[in-house]
């Protein structure tokens, strides 16, 4: 007895069958773990196109206060383009191309062509449209697309 009791006081260590078993429960972890934070990454991304692209809209709502932008008298559209926003604009990216424009019957919209890489079944849940290629969104879809509500189109899609 006194031998046996010595003999399991000097293990040390873990058997094979332990250190097998830790490893798989681990790879069932990391398996399930990295697709949810690769998918958190994106959304990260887009929540920061929008985030740009909402930032576009409020300084063109600052460059309207001041007298700016070219207002169409045949539509009474108001458009801003580029070089009217930089002043009021700051951390876009130089290289984008963007414009907003005002309607009085579809209200603001912003053009911006960081829109095009959400991937495409996010620009379509958020309400993103494409035109002679440029993607536009209106300001009431990209409110709810930084709230992370669903857009018309989506709930006309699931409720089919």
């Amino acid at each position: 007895m006194q031998k046996r009791m010595k003999l399991l006081k000097n293990q040390k260590g873990m058997t094979l069958v332990e250190l097998l078993a830790v490893l798989v429960i681990l790879g069932i972890i990391a398996a399930i773990a990295v697709p949810m934070i690769g998918n958190i990454i994106n959304d990260s991304k887009d929540k920061a196109i929008l985030a740009d692209a909402q930032t576009i809209l409020s300084g063109a709502k600052v460059a309207q206060a001041n007298g700016e932008g070219e207002k169409n008298d045949k539509t009474g559209t108001i458009t801003f383009n580029k070089d009217v926003l930089e002043p009021y604009v700051e951390g876009i990216d130089s290289n984008a191309d963007y414009s907003v424009s005002y309607d009085s019957t579809t209200g603001w919209s912003v053009t911006y062509s960081k829109l095009g890489d959400i991937k495409e079944a996010n620009r379509t849940k958020y309400g993103i449209t494409k035109s002679r290629g440029k993607y536009t969104i209106t300001a009431s879809d990209l409110s709810k697309a930084l709230k992370g509500e669903v857009t018309k189109e989506e709930k006309s899609g699931n409720s089919q």
